[in-house]
């Protein structure tokens, strides 16, 4: 709906330029490698390049790139991302972005297909807009919903004895969701990797990293393999008297394990020698070269003898450059006592470099054995981690690397595999995640060490999947998973780009125009992890993405939650309206601002059950898409996780008396969560797109959303509990509170409260949540009717300033009220009135207008007209007129205080300064500051101009 020009800044007119991009012209299909010309409009006609533009339509949403020329040369380019509009209801209403509520539910968790209903129920009744499912697919063995035994194939246990479920019953199940629920659905599409006993990798093990197509990975796969070894042995008890048992429990146990690898392993399996040159056999052939009195072929004599590694890495299988050896080591005759001595010399120095390669080697290893001993104390000592127990071969000393699809033999028998074509190629790389990487890097590619680095956190049920560059490059993978995406967008209206940080983001490129040919309207929501915001934009622009999760765990305190709120959405309150026509600013991704992510803590555990409700308000106030996870609503106090759970979500049930796996409004949060979401969908219809955030004190956080339009804002104060009310103090004395404009209503209050019940019991059949809390909630009520207020009162500062006190009595660790605020009626009428006046210059401001009964009568005269009436003179005192030409009539131009005066006395003066501040809305600039503190500039404008008399006055 938008259109986008390419106009010439200064350094380009006169110039030949053209622009090029691969937005498809109308009724052409997208092709990322098509790009083609766009015409100059020159809209005045005239030979002049000042106001000439080219533009774009922008009617189908994705990623699309520009680029210009200047004469033949490319100049520049960038990327332009169109959002999609999504859809709901059998009216196809607009859903906005900013309107989306989003609930992520672990698919293998919904039961068989025909209880999903009443399952998926508990997030229509409590206000969700949108359902994210993990994958849909059949799961690997190790029942991670993110490990695909295969990408085509619906999950079997969602069919029951007499109904098989396929794609067409979900895909029906989605399109009703849409039109009589009004909600959306999006699901994961996992590109990395797949569970390592999917049988198409059986058929074709040439897409996944293994030791035929990628031999770099020799030297780590037999380390991994000796740590298997080792684990069984460790497991069978073969080393307790080294001081290893299988219960690993303190420092000692751990340096008697590195003492074994150091003394036992790295000795035995020698990997080093897979970077070393054999010496003997190379003296040998050099020999032979000088005996048969071969001098080099011209080499460039700044080059150094160097190892040259075996592409096959077979141990001792290196080379040097004969060329360059018989350049360097060169005999002063051609006795055989100078040849003998020449070959010492070369035997020395390859010596030399060999030593070099063990060193480098022993430097890997050191890095392989602390990484091993971080995640032995993480998985089995730290307080934090899993405590796994003793080793045993379901959970081994570390994770394994490599898939072993034989027998097992010893380390010396297996290792004569990896040299056999035919078995090595089921020796594939595991995926996993690596610490502070560079997401635009492959760690599974040459060149990159961290599998024998063991530096890799390993997902032991996946197996990396390898692409290469193109299709080309392993046809059945790229035409596997083209025909997963083209299901995936066939059934769902959204996707999120699992692990999109590491998936090779050509290939998300590829995948995603895949999807957009069959949905044009595609939601696209991906996590990246990559820390830097720079990096964030290269995928976010590459891809197309339209939001990325940002989760509000990641705050430590309170601050830093609202914080997070003001900078993931919205403009800052008191925005400059902006023309139909302005430049285009970069921007921050929208957000899709989650309380908590599934791969998240539960918040229950790191803070506290009081926190669930003051936190997801908060969150819900951020001006972006807003999501939460199945679970945290009915304070499941654990994480749900994606492994290991295997319990069913409760259905919905509104009657009174809840049986097990049943919910309804008197669960957890429930209630709350409905009033919350509704306020959240109503400030993203009706315009409320400013926000701002205030700290109240360490606890209390209020966030305001405001609308421009109406001058209404809703002001939402949360009292967070990010510490147990029962173990920690908070102060009775709550801060009084001021609150500028006129309370019409209090929109929502409610308190987390606890009931007394049975302690909670993890019910063997459910996934059930805390008993013992509930909450009170009351909405649309006035002030005199909360229970949260004492008392407030109305204070009047300052001449036109209409301000409420508010004194709380009952804002409990874990409570929120949200007020309905608007300008006090004088102000609002004044406003009302002003955007009356405003309508001939601008249609945006009919909304919230008044008409004006008292103004004076040439305000009733239409501007254009008095306009009309001046001369140039005038225009002349009306516009211009500098410091020097504004003092011989006794004036000035206008000073702006800690800044500069203005270049000129008339509206210009102020237009140049407001054309910069405003599509920045830098409202932090002198001149705003101005304008906020008194009515001088307004005063100066038109008193200059009144006194001018005439037309000047009129105007």
């Amino acid at each position: 709906g938008f259109e986008l020009q390419f106009r010439l800044g200064p350094t380009l007119q006169g110039k030949p330029v053209t622009v090029y991009t691969n937005y498809p012209a109308s009724g052409e299909v997208f092709d990322r490698h098509k790009f083609r010309t766009l015409p100059w409009h020159n809209p005045t006609g005239k030979e002049d390049d000042s106001d000439k533009y080219c533009k774009l339509d922008l009617q189908i949403s994705g990623s699309y790139q520009y680029y210009f020329s200047l004469g033949n040369e490319k100049s520049g380019g960038g990327y332009v991302v169109v959002d999609p509009i999504l859809h709901v209801g059998a009216d196809n209403h607009v859903l906005p972005l900013d309107c989306v509520t989003l609930q992520t539910f672990l698919a293998k968790c919904l039961g068989p297909f025909h209880e999903w209903e009443d399952r998926l129920k508990v997030a229509k009744e409590t206000g969700y807009n949108m359902i994210h499912f993990t994958p849909l697919q059949k799961l690997g063995l190790s029942r991670s919903c993110y490990s695909l035994a295969d990408q085509l194939e619906v999950n079997p246990e969602f069919s029951s004895h007499n109904k098989k479920c396929t794609w067409s019953d979900i895909g029906a199940l989605v399109e009703k969701l849409k039109n009589e629920w009004n909600m959306l659905c999006v699901t994961d599409v996992v590109y990395n990797h797949t569970a390592t006993n999917s049988d198409w990798l059986r058929m074709h093990p040439e897409c996944g990293y293994n030791l035929v197509n990628s031999p770099h990975l020799k030297p780590a796969w037999i380390l991994d393999r000796s740590l298997w070894h080792l684990t069984c042995m460790v497991a069978d008890g073969k080393y307790i008297a080294k001081g290893v048992p299988p219960m690993i429990e303190n420092d000692h146990h751990l340096n008697c394990l590195r003492k074994i690898i150091w003394e036992e392993i790295f000795p035995k399996i020698k990997l080093w020698e897979f970077f070393q040159v054999d010496v003997n056999k190379a003296v040998q052939q050099f020999k032979t070269l000088l005996t048969q009195g071969k001098s080099s072929t011209k080499s460039d004599p700044n080059q150094h003898l160097q190892i040259v590694q075996d592409p096959d890495y077979r141990r001792l299988g290196c080379t040097v450059d004969m060329n360059i050896a018989l350049a360097t080591f060169i005999p002063h005759s051609n006795g055989p006592a100078a040849i003998e001595e020449c070959c010492n010399w070369f035997r020395k120095r390859i010596e030399e470099l060999n030593a070099e390669q063990y060193r480098e080697t022993t430097h890997h290893q050191e890095q392989a054995v602390n990484c091993l001993a971080g995640t032995v104390v993480y998985e089995r000592m730290a307080d934090h981690g899993p405590k796994l127990g003793p080793i045993s071969r379901k959970y081994p000393l570390v994770t394994r690397y490599f898939t072993y699809p034989f027998k097992e033999l010893t380390v010396e028998e297996e290792e004569t595999m990896m040299h056999q074509p035919d078995k090595a190629c089921y020796f594939m790389a595991h995926n996993g995640w690596v610490m502070g990487d560079d997401p635009l890097r492959n760690f599974a590619e040459p060149g990159s060490n961290v599998y024998l680095r063991r530096e890799l956190i390993c997902w032991g049920d996946s197996v990396k999947l390898r692409y290469g560059n193109k299709p080309e490059d392993c046809p059945y993978l790229w035409a596997h998973m083209k025909k997963y995406t083209e299901i995936t967008a066939r059934h769902f209206h959204g996707v999120r780009l699992d692990n999109c940080h590491s998936t090779p983001i050509h290939v998300a490129e590829y995948m995603l125009d895949t999807a957009r040919k069959l949905r044009a309207d595609l939601y696209v929501v991906a996590e990246l992890f990559t820390g830097n915001e720079e990096l964030d934009n290269i995928f976010v622009n590459r891809l197309g993405i339209t939001s990325l999760i940002r989760e509000a765990m990641t705050a430590y305190n309170s601050h830093e939650e609202g914080r997070l709120v003001y900078r993931f959405g919205g403009e800052p309150v008191g925005s400059f309206v902006q023309p139909r026509l302005r430049p285009l600013m970069p921007a921050i991704a929208h957000a899709l601002f989650m309380d908590i992510t599934h791969d998240n803590e539960c918040p229950i555990q790191h803070r506290s059950a009081y926190d669930a409700l003051p936190s997801a308000m908060i969150v819900s106030m951020a001006c972006c898409a807003t999501g939460s996870t199945k679970g945290y609503d009915e304070l499941v106090p654990h994480q749900i996780s994606v492994v290991s759970e295997e319990r069913f979500y409760s259905k919905w049930n509104p009657a009174a008396h809840l049986s097990s796996g049943e919910v309804n409004f008197q669960t957890g949060i429930l209630a709350g969560r409905l009033a919350i979401n509704r306020l959240h969908q109503e400030l993203g219809a009706k315009g409320f797109n400013q926000a701002s955030e205030d700290q109240v004190d360490e606890d209390i956080v209020a966030v305001t959303r405001h609308c421009p339009n109406t001058h209404q804002s809703v002001v939402a104060v949360s009292r967070t509990a990010f510490r147990d009310p029962k173990t920690s103090f908070y102060s009775k004395e709550v801060p009084e509170m001021c609150i500028p404009g006129k309370i019409e209503e209090v929109v929502l209050e409610a308190r987390t409260v606890e009931r007394s019940t049975a302690p909670y019991e993890k019910d063997k059949h459910f996934i059930n949540g805390l008993p013992n809390f509930t909450m009170e909630l009351r909405e649309h009520i006035q002030i005199k009717d909360s229970k949260i207020i004492k008392q407030a009162g109305t204070a009047i500062k300052g001449p036109n300033e209409f301000v409420q006190e508010i004194e709380f009595e009952k804002l409990t660790p874990g409570s929120v009220i949200v007020f309905r605020v608007s300008l006090d009626p004088k102000a609002q009428e004044a406003v009302g009135v002003l955007r009356n006046h405003l309508i001939q210059f601008s249609p945006h401001f009919k909304s919230g207008s008044l008409p004006d009964d008292h103004s004076a009568p040439i305000l009733k005269t239409l501007f254009s007209s008095i306009a009309s009436k001046l001369t140039l003179a005038d225009l002349n005192q009306v516009l211009y007129r500098c410091e020097a030409e504004e003092q011989e009539d006794g004036g000035g131009c206008y000073n702006i205080p800690n800044w500069s005066p203005l270049k000129y006395a008339g509206l210009q003066g102020l237009m140049s300064v407001m054309a910069d501040i405003r599509p920045k809305n830098d409202l932090g600039h002198p001149f705003c500051d101005n304008l906020r503190s008194g009515d001088w500039m307004i005063d100066y404008v038109s008193n200059r101009l009144i006194s001018r008399a005439g037309a000047c006055a009129e105007v």
